[in-house]
Protein backbone atom coordinates (compact mmCIF):
# COMPACT_ATOMS: atom_id res chain seq x y z
CA UNK A 1 0.00 0.00 0.00
CA UNK A 2 1.14 3.49 -0.68
CA UNK A 3 0.56 5.95 1.74
CA UNK A 4 1.26 9.74 1.45
CA UNK A 5 2.16 11.38 5.10
CA UNK A 6 1.96 15.37 4.86
CA UNK A 7 4.30 16.21 7.80
CA UNK A 8 7.65 15.53 9.02
CA UNK A 9 7.29 16.57 12.51
CA UNK A 10 7.60 14.07 15.06
CA UNK A 11 4.19 12.64 14.41
CA UNK A 12 4.58 11.92 10.49
CA UNK A 13 7.99 10.63 11.65
CA UNK A 14 7.10 8.57 13.74
CA UNK A 15 3.86 7.19 11.91
CA UNK A 16 6.10 6.60 8.53
CA UNK A 17 8.79 4.25 10.85
CA UNK A 18 6.02 1.70 11.85
CA UNK A 19 4.36 2.15 8.43
CA UNK A 20 7.46 0.81 6.88
CA UNK A 21 8.16 -1.33 9.94
CA UNK A 22 4.88 -3.14 8.38
CA UNK A 23 5.71 -3.23 4.65
CA UNK A 24 4.09 -0.19 3.40
CA UNK A 25 5.57 2.14 0.55
CA UNK A 26 5.65 5.76 2.49
CA UNK A 27 6.28 8.98 1.29
CA UNK A 28 6.32 12.26 3.98
CA UNK A 29 6.14 15.64 2.23
CA UNK A 30 6.65 19.19 4.59
CA UNK A 31 7.57 22.38 3.40
CA UNK A 32 10.86 22.84 5.15
CA UNK A 33 14.11 21.53 4.60
CA UNK A 34 14.06 18.61 7.07
CA UNK A 35 12.06 16.83 9.87
CA UNK A 36 11.11 18.47 13.05
CA UNK A 37 11.76 22.32 12.32
CA UNK A 38 8.56 23.38 13.34
CA UNK A 39 6.97 22.54 16.45
CA UNK A 40 8.88 19.70 17.38
CA UNK A 41 12.11 22.12 17.10
CA UNK A 42 12.24 22.78 20.28
CA UNK A 43 9.96 21.72 22.94
CA UNK A 44 10.13 21.45 26.36
CA UNK A 45 11.42 18.24 25.99
CA UNK A 46 9.81 16.03 28.77
CA UNK A 47 8.13 12.78 27.89
CA UNK A 48 5.99 12.78 30.56
CA UNK A 49 2.66 10.44 30.06
CA UNK A 50 1.78 10.63 34.23
CA UNK A 51 1.52 14.59 33.43
CA UNK A 52 -0.88 14.23 30.53
CA UNK A 53 -3.82 16.69 31.38
CA UNK A 54 -6.03 18.59 30.07
CA UNK A 55 -6.02 22.27 30.01
CA UNK A 56 -9.97 22.67 30.33
CA UNK A 57 -10.38 21.55 34.08
CA UNK A 58 -12.87 23.00 36.91
CA UNK A 59 -11.68 26.82 38.30
CA UNK A 60 -9.33 26.95 35.06
CA UNK A 61 -11.72 29.86 33.81
CA UNK A 62 -10.90 31.92 37.16
CA UNK A 63 -7.08 30.55 37.09
CA UNK A 64 -6.71 32.17 33.71
CA UNK A 65 -7.95 35.17 34.77
CA UNK A 66 -5.76 35.59 37.70
CA UNK A 67 -2.57 33.63 35.83
CA UNK A 68 -2.79 36.73 33.40
CA UNK A 69 -2.63 39.16 36.24
CA UNK A 70 0.42 38.32 37.34
CA UNK A 71 3.91 39.33 36.15
CA UNK A 72 5.88 36.73 35.23
CA UNK A 73 2.12 35.09 33.77
CA UNK A 74 1.41 31.22 32.21
CA UNK A 75 -1.26 33.00 29.98
CA UNK A 76 -1.51 35.54 27.40
CA UNK A 77 -4.26 36.02 24.89
CA UNK A 78 -3.67 38.49 22.36
CA UNK A 79 -7.79 38.64 21.35
CA UNK A 80 -7.97 38.55 17.43
CA UNK A 81 -11.07 39.38 14.57
CA UNK A 82 -11.02 35.38 14.58
CA UNK A 83 -13.94 33.43 14.98
CA UNK A 84 -11.64 30.39 14.99
CA UNK A 85 -9.92 31.75 18.28
CA UNK A 86 -13.44 32.61 20.03
CA UNK A 87 -15.13 29.20 18.86
CA UNK A 88 -12.01 27.28 20.24
CA UNK A 89 -12.42 29.12 23.72
CA UNK A 90 -16.33 28.67 24.05
CA UNK A 91 -15.64 25.11 23.57
CA UNK A 92 -12.87 24.78 25.88
CA UNK A 93 -14.68 26.52 28.48
CA UNK A 94 -17.75 23.60 28.06
CA UNK A 95 -15.06 21.22 29.46
CA UNK A 96 -14.07 23.06 31.89
CA UNK A 97 -16.33 20.53 34.65
CA UNK A 98 -14.92 17.93 36.76
CA UNK A 99 -17.14 14.99 34.46
CA UNK A 100 -15.66 16.29 31.18
CA UNK A 101 -11.90 16.37 32.76
CA UNK A 102 -11.77 13.02 34.22
CA UNK A 103 -12.62 11.46 30.87
CA UNK A 104 -10.49 13.65 29.00
CA UNK A 105 -7.53 12.88 31.20
CA UNK A 106 -8.49 9.67 30.68
CA UNK A 107 -8.24 9.17 27.26
CA UNK A 108 -5.04 11.68 27.60
CA UNK A 109 -3.10 9.13 29.77
CA UNK A 110 -4.18 5.92 28.07
CA UNK A 111 -2.71 7.20 24.74
CA UNK A 112 0.47 8.16 26.55
CA UNK A 113 1.10 5.58 28.67
CA UNK A 114 0.96 3.71 25.64
CA UNK A 115 3.15 5.59 23.36
CA UNK A 116 5.76 5.57 26.51
CA UNK A 117 5.97 1.89 26.19
CA UNK A 118 5.93 1.99 22.44
CA UNK A 119 9.18 4.69 23.08
CA UNK A 120 10.88 2.14 24.99
CA UNK A 121 10.51 -0.43 22.79
CA UNK A 122 12.17 1.45 19.72
CA UNK A 123 15.07 2.62 22.10
CA UNK A 124 15.83 -0.76 22.72
CA UNK A 125 14.86 -2.47 19.26
CA UNK A 126 17.07 0.41 17.45
CA UNK A 127 19.54 1.81 20.19
CA UNK A 128 18.36 5.41 18.98
CA UNK A 129 19.92 8.61 21.10
CA UNK A 130 18.35 11.96 21.77
CA UNK A 131 19.97 12.76 25.03
CA UNK A 132 17.28 10.97 26.59
CA UNK A 133 17.15 10.16 30.32
CA UNK A 134 14.63 7.96 32.24
CA UNK A 135 14.43 9.61 35.56
CA UNK A 136 10.89 10.86 36.03
CA UNK A 137 9.37 14.64 36.70
CA UNK A 138 9.38 16.45 39.69
CA UNK A 139 6.17 18.31 39.62
CA UNK A 140 7.11 21.26 41.99
CA UNK A 141 4.66 22.79 44.37
CA UNK A 142 4.78 26.43 46.12
CA UNK A 143 1.77 26.36 48.33
CA UNK A 144 -0.22 23.89 50.20
CA UNK A 145 -3.11 24.48 48.13
CA UNK A 146 -1.07 23.50 44.70
CA UNK A 147 -0.16 20.24 46.80
CA UNK A 148 -3.40 19.54 48.28
CA UNK A 149 -5.03 20.02 44.76
CA UNK A 150 -3.12 17.37 43.24
CA UNK A 151 -5.86 14.66 44.93
CA UNK A 152 -8.08 14.61 41.70
CA UNK A 153 -4.85 13.87 39.79
CA UNK A 154 -3.55 11.28 41.79
CA UNK A 155 -7.24 9.49 41.52
CA UNK A 156 -6.36 8.88 37.63
CA UNK A 157 -2.97 7.63 38.08
CA UNK A 158 -4.26 5.26 40.40
CA UNK A 159 -6.78 4.25 38.10
CA UNK A 160 -4.38 3.87 35.78
CA UNK A 161 -1.64 2.00 37.42
CA UNK A 162 0.65 5.03 36.94
CA UNK A 163 3.29 4.86 39.35
CA UNK A 164 3.89 8.59 41.45
CA UNK A 165 5.63 9.79 44.54
CA UNK A 166 3.99 12.68 47.24
CA UNK A 167 7.55 13.91 48.89
CA UNK A 168 8.49 16.65 51.35
CA UNK A 169 11.62 19.36 50.95
CA UNK A 170 13.84 16.27 52.06
CA UNK A 171 12.17 14.05 49.89
CA UNK A 172 12.37 15.64 46.86
CA UNK A 173 16.14 16.44 47.12
CA UNK A 174 17.47 13.17 46.40
CA UNK A 175 15.97 12.76 42.83
CA UNK A 176 16.98 16.71 42.37
CA UNK A 177 20.03 17.55 44.37
CA UNK A 178 20.84 20.98 43.27
CA UNK A 179 17.14 22.38 44.42
CA UNK A 180 18.56 22.43 47.88
CA UNK A 181 20.32 25.80 46.87
CA UNK A 182 16.10 26.91 46.86
CA UNK A 183 14.47 24.50 48.79
CA UNK A 184 12.81 26.63 51.32
CA UNK A 185 10.52 28.13 48.67
CA UNK A 186 8.66 24.94 48.13
CA UNK A 187 6.47 23.29 50.37
CA UNK A 188 6.74 19.44 48.21
CA UNK A 189 6.43 17.74 45.22
CA UNK A 190 4.85 15.00 42.91
CA UNK A 191 7.53 12.72 41.25
CA UNK A 192 6.47 10.47 38.42
CA UNK A 193 8.81 8.29 38.07
CA UNK A 194 8.04 6.56 35.06
CA UNK A 195 8.33 9.40 33.17
CA UNK A 196 11.46 10.07 30.70
CA UNK A 197 13.25 13.22 28.69
CA UNK A 198 15.08 13.88 25.82
CA UNK A 199 15.54 15.98 22.76
CA UNK A 200 12.33 15.60 20.09
CA UNK A 201 14.17 17.25 17.10
CA UNK A 202 17.12 15.20 17.52
CA UNK A 203 15.21 12.08 18.05
CA UNK A 204 13.09 12.95 15.34
CA UNK A 205 16.28 13.20 12.72
CA UNK A 206 17.73 10.02 13.61
CA UNK A 207 14.11 7.89 13.16
CA UNK A 208 13.94 9.74 9.87
CA UNK A 209 17.35 8.13 8.96
CA UNK A 210 16.02 4.99 10.06
CA UNK A 211 13.00 5.24 8.24
CA UNK A 212 14.65 6.20 5.05
CA UNK A 213 16.90 3.17 5.32
CA UNK A 214 13.81 1.07 5.53
CA UNK A 215 12.63 2.58 2.43
CA UNK A 216 10.88 5.83 3.32
CA UNK A 217 11.11 9.01 0.73
CA UNK A 218 11.13 12.17 2.75
CA UNK A 219 10.61 15.34 0.34
CA UNK A 220 11.44 17.96 1.78
CA UNK A 221 10.76 21.62 0.69
CA UNK A 222 7.61 20.79 -1.26
CA UNK A 223 4.56 23.45 -0.49
CA UNK A 224 0.88 21.53 0.05
CA UNK A 225 -1.74 23.73 -1.81
CA UNK A 226 -4.83 21.67 -1.16
CA UNK A 227 -6.15 18.28 -1.36
CA UNK A 228 -8.06 17.03 -4.02
CA UNK A 229 -11.33 14.93 -3.62
CA UNK A 230 -13.79 13.84 -6.03
CA UNK A 231 -16.60 13.93 -3.20
CA UNK A 232 -16.44 10.61 -2.48
CA UNK A 233 -12.12 9.79 -1.43
CA UNK A 234 -8.95 11.82 -2.41
CA UNK A 235 -7.96 11.77 -5.33
CA UNK A 236 -4.37 13.44 -4.47
CA UNK A 237 -2.72 16.16 -3.12
CA UNK A 238 -1.63 19.78 -4.86
CA UNK A 239 1.77 20.45 -4.18
CA UNK A 240 4.30 22.74 -5.84
CA UNK A 241 6.13 19.15 -6.98
CA UNK A 242 2.90 18.66 -9.24
CA UNK A 243 -0.09 16.36 -7.88
CA UNK A 244 1.13 13.53 -5.36
CA UNK A 245 -1.12 10.46 -5.23
CA UNK A 246 -1.45 7.52 -3.17
CA UNK A 247 -3.90 4.93 -1.68
CA UNK A 248 -4.18 6.50 1.54
CA UNK A 249 -3.46 10.06 2.79
CA UNK A 250 -2.06 11.00 6.44
CA UNK A 251 -2.83 14.89 7.61
CA UNK A 252 0.15 15.46 10.68
CA UNK A 253 0.81 18.87 10.41
CA UNK A 254 -0.30 20.05 13.74
CA UNK A 255 -1.91 23.58 13.92
CA UNK A 256 -2.05 23.97 9.92
CA UNK A 257 -4.20 20.88 9.26
CA UNK A 258 -7.40 22.20 9.78
CA UNK A 259 -6.47 24.94 7.49
CA UNK A 260 -6.22 22.21 4.78
CA UNK A 261 -9.38 20.27 6.22
CA UNK A 262 -11.47 23.09 5.85
CA UNK A 263 -12.23 22.78 2.11
CA UNK A 264 -13.22 18.93 2.19
CA UNK A 265 -16.18 19.82 4.60
CA UNK A 266 -14.51 19.19 8.04
CA UNK A 267 -15.07 21.66 10.99
CA UNK A 268 -11.71 20.36 13.27
CA UNK A 269 -11.33 22.54 16.25
CA UNK A 270 -7.21 22.77 16.58
CA UNK A 271 -6.19 26.19 17.29
CA UNK A 272 -2.19 27.07 17.98
CA UNK A 273 -1.54 27.71 21.27
CA UNK A 274 1.74 29.26 21.10
CA UNK A 275 4.53 28.23 23.53
CA UNK A 276 7.68 29.09 24.14
CA UNK A 277 11.31 27.76 25.07
CA UNK A 278 14.93 29.08 25.64
CA UNK A 279 17.71 26.46 25.57
CA UNK A 280 20.32 27.18 28.04
CA UNK A 281 24.27 26.05 28.08
CA UNK A 282 25.16 24.05 31.58
CA UNK A 283 28.12 25.99 33.65
CA UNK A 284 27.65 23.56 36.80
CA UNK A 285 26.18 20.06 36.14
CA UNK A 286 26.01 19.53 39.88
CA UNK A 287 23.72 22.56 40.03
CA UNK A 288 21.28 21.80 37.29
CA UNK A 289 18.09 19.76 37.40
CA UNK A 290 18.97 15.82 36.61
CA UNK A 291 15.27 15.11 34.66
CA UNK A 292 12.60 17.52 34.32
CA UNK A 293 11.50 19.71 36.89
CA UNK A 294 7.75 21.42 36.65
CA UNK A 295 6.99 24.82 38.19
CA UNK A 296 3.54 24.41 38.71
CA UNK A 297 2.96 28.17 39.58
CA UNK A 298 4.46 29.43 36.61
CA UNK A 299 3.64 26.39 34.11
CA UNK A 300 7.41 25.83 33.17
CA UNK A 301 9.21 22.54 32.59
CA UNK A 302 12.85 22.96 33.12
CA UNK A 303 14.50 19.76 31.23
CA UNK A 304 18.30 18.64 30.96
CA UNK A 305 18.98 17.52 27.87
CA UNK A 306 22.98 16.51 27.29
CA UNK A 307 25.06 19.42 28.24
CA UNK A 308 22.36 21.51 27.88
CA UNK A 309 18.85 23.22 30.10
CA UNK A 310 15.38 23.49 28.05
CA UNK A 311 13.40 25.80 29.39
CA UNK A 312 9.78 25.52 27.99
CA UNK A 313 6.38 26.81 28.87
CA UNK A 314 3.77 29.74 28.39
CA UNK A 315 0.31 29.43 26.59
CA UNK A 316 -0.45 32.52 24.29
CA UNK A 317 -3.19 32.84 22.16
CA UNK A 318 -2.18 34.96 19.16
CA UNK A 319 -3.28 33.11 16.06
CA UNK A 320 -0.35 31.54 13.58
CA UNK A 321 1.92 34.51 14.92
CA UNK A 322 5.40 33.50 15.22
CA UNK A 323 7.04 37.10 16.87
CA UNK A 324 8.88 36.17 19.80
CA UNK A 325 8.08 38.68 22.83
CA UNK A 326 11.02 39.52 25.16
CA UNK A 327 8.49 39.04 28.06
CA UNK A 328 8.49 35.48 27.41
CA UNK A 329 11.62 34.90 27.63
CA UNK A 330 11.82 36.86 30.28
CA UNK A 331 9.54 34.47 32.32
CA UNK A 332 11.79 31.66 31.17
CA UNK A 333 14.99 33.27 32.38
CA UNK A 334 13.08 33.86 35.83
CA UNK A 335 12.00 30.68 36.85
CA UNK A 336 15.38 28.47 35.72
CA UNK A 337 17.31 31.23 37.45
CA UNK A 338 14.73 31.23 40.47
CA UNK A 339 15.01 27.01 40.19
CA UNK A 340 18.96 26.69 39.50
CA UNK A 341 20.22 29.60 39.91
CA UNK A 342 23.68 28.27 39.28
CA UNK A 343 23.12 25.60 36.79
CA UNK A 344 23.35 27.64 33.55
CA UNK A 345 24.57 30.81 31.77
CA UNK A 346 21.19 32.40 30.47
CA UNK A 347 23.02 35.42 28.29
CA UNK A 348 24.27 32.58 26.29
CA UNK A 349 20.09 31.03 26.06
CA UNK A 350 18.61 30.75 22.17
CA UNK A 351 15.05 31.70 21.70
CA UNK A 352 12.44 30.04 19.88
CA UNK A 353 8.34 30.01 19.46
CA UNK A 354 6.44 27.11 18.26
CA UNK A 355 2.61 26.95 17.51
CA UNK A 356 1.02 23.64 19.34
CA UNK A 357 -2.10 22.44 17.77
CA UNK A 358 -4.42 22.26 20.13
CA UNK A 359 -7.96 20.70 20.85
CA UNK A 360 -10.31 22.33 23.57
CA UNK A 361 -10.56 18.89 25.38
CA UNK A 362 -6.53 18.16 25.41
CA UNK A 363 -7.42 15.01 23.24
CA UNK A 364 -5.48 14.63 20.11
CA UNK A 365 -7.62 13.26 16.73
CA UNK A 366 -6.60 10.10 15.29
CA UNK A 367 -7.58 7.59 12.71
CA UNK A 368 -10.21 7.81 9.81
CA UNK A 369 -12.59 9.87 8.65
CA UNK A 370 -15.37 9.65 5.94
CA UNK A 371 -13.18 9.73 3.39
CA UNK A 372 -12.46 6.04 3.18
CA UNK A 373 -8.96 7.02 1.96
CA UNK A 374 -7.88 9.95 4.54
CA UNK A 375 -6.59 9.80 8.04
CA UNK A 376 -5.65 11.93 10.52
CA UNK A 377 -3.39 12.65 13.39
CA UNK A 378 -3.27 16.18 14.74
CA UNK A 379 -4.45 17.87 18.30
CA UNK A 380 -1.58 16.75 20.51
CA UNK A 381 -1.16 20.14 22.20
CA UNK A 382 1.91 19.83 24.56
CA UNK A 383 1.90 16.37 24.46
CA UNK A 384 3.12 15.34 20.84
CA UNK A 385 6.69 14.23 21.70
CA UNK A 386 4.90 12.51 24.77
CA UNK A 387 2.35 10.64 22.73
CA UNK A 388 4.40 10.52 19.13
CA UNK A 389 5.82 6.99 19.22
CA UNK A 390 2.36 5.51 20.46
CA UNK A 391 0.70 7.53 17.82
CA UNK A 392 2.93 6.75 15.06
CA UNK A 393 1.92 2.57 16.30
CA UNK A 394 -1.75 3.19 16.56
CA UNK A 395 -2.36 5.11 13.13
CA UNK A 396 0.14 2.54 11.46
CA UNK A 397 -2.28 -0.32 12.86
CA UNK A 398 -5.52 1.55 11.75
CA UNK A 399 -3.97 1.97 8.01
CA UNK A 400 -2.52 -1.32 7.82
CA UNK A 401 -6.15 -2.49 9.02
CA UNK A 402 -4.79 -3.89 12.23
CA UNK A 403 -7.09 -3.48 15.31
CA UNK A 404 -4.47 -1.85 17.61
CA UNK A 405 -3.48 -1.84 20.81
CA UNK A 406 -5.24 0.46 22.95
CA UNK A 407 -8.87 1.23 22.82
CA UNK A 408 -9.51 4.26 19.76
CA UNK A 409 -12.33 5.29 22.16
CA UNK A 410 -12.47 9.42 22.58
CA UNK A 411 -9.41 9.71 20.43
CA UNK A 412 -10.92 9.96 16.89
CA UNK A 413 -12.77 13.05 15.11
CA UNK A 414 -16.38 11.36 16.00
CA UNK A 415 -16.31 12.80 19.39
CA UNK A 416 -17.14 16.33 17.75
CA UNK A 417 -20.69 15.50 16.36
CA UNK A 418 -20.45 18.64 14.13
CA UNK A 419 -16.57 17.99 13.10
CA UNK A 420 -18.01 17.65 9.49
CA UNK A 421 -20.20 18.97 7.33
CA UNK A 422 -20.34 16.32 4.29
CA UNK A 423 -18.38 15.35 1.05
CA UNK A 424 -16.94 17.85 -0.74
CA UNK A 425 -15.57 17.93 -4.88
CA UNK A 426 -12.65 19.46 -4.38
CA UNK A 427 -11.01 18.63 -8.11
Amino acid sequence: MKVLILGSGVIGTCTAYYLAKAGHQVTVIDRQPGPALETSFGNAGEVSPGYSSPWAGPGVPLKAIQWMMMHHSPLVIRPLLDPAMWRWGAQMLRNCTEARYQTNKGRMVRLAEYSRDCLVQLRADTAIAYDDRSQGTLQLFRTQKQLDGTAKDIDILKQYKVPFQLLDREAYLQYEPALALVKEKFVGALRLPGDETGDCFKFTNALAKMAEALGVEFRYGVQIDRIAADGKQITGVHTSAGLLTADNYLVALGSYSPILLKPLGFNLPVYPVKGYSITVPITNAACAPESTVMDETHKVAVTRLGDRIRVGGTAELAGYSLELHEERRNTLNHVVTDLFPQGGDTSKATFWTGLRPMTPDGTPVLGGTPYPNLHLSTGHGTLGWTMAAGTGRVMADVLSKRTPEISMEGLTLARYGNGFSGMRNTG
